[in-house]
């Protein structure tokens, strides 16, 4: 198991959020404090501060990939096709493998009220589903990351993605 993988598994045990555990081995790698990573990640877990929305381990996968693809000057649109190509794939294997990106749905609970929150908590909720799916976003993630690598130094990397994704989504629509 890749060791950024089991790092993040500890990071969530130790009682890090989703998003913090997935997105810190990844930007410490790169280059990010510690510190600086766990923070700047906190406000997402819970589905984005608790808002039920868009889980924290899906959050943290998408910073990571902004952080290894994204682009850094304006008029870079290939890095920005690649880091929308990536992030759509990434949602797309999360999304087929657990049915939703949203919190609410992957935990069955809402985090929006202090009783969510509670419910949540005493039923185990994040420890029976999230250190889950925190394992499975860095699993994902590392296919990713070696995927758009190649993708990247092939040369034109948005367009082989963008046809290999919709050539995938109506296979995924037929079979729903």
């Amino acid at each position: 198991m890749p060791k950024r993988v089991v790092r993040a598994r500890k990071l969530f045990k130790e009682g890090f959020s989703c998003s913090q555990a997935v997105f810190t081995p990844y930007a410490v790698e790169a280059g990010l404090e510690e510190e600086k990573a766990l923070k700047l990640s906190q406000v997402l877990g819970g589905g984005m501060s608790h808002m039920g929305l868009t889980c924290g381990a899906v959050t943290g996968a998408l910073l990571v990939i902004g952080l290894h693809f994204g682009r850094s000057r304006a008029e870079d649109r290939a890095a920005k096709e690649l880091t929308y190509e990536l992030a759509r794939e990434f949602f797309r294997r999360f999304t087929w493998k657990h049915g939703s990106v949203n919190c609410t749905d992957l935990i069955g609970c809402s985090l929006k009220t202090p009783h969510g929150l509670a419910l949540a908590g005493e039923k185990n909720l994040f420890q029976k589903f999230c250190s889950g799916y925190v394992e499975d976003a860095c699993r994902l993630l590392e296919e990713i990351l070696r995927e758009g690598e190649k993708r990247r130094q092939a040369g034109r990397p948005g367009k082989n993605i963008r046809r290999e994704y919709k050539k995938d989504k109506k296979n995924v629509n037929k079979k729903r």
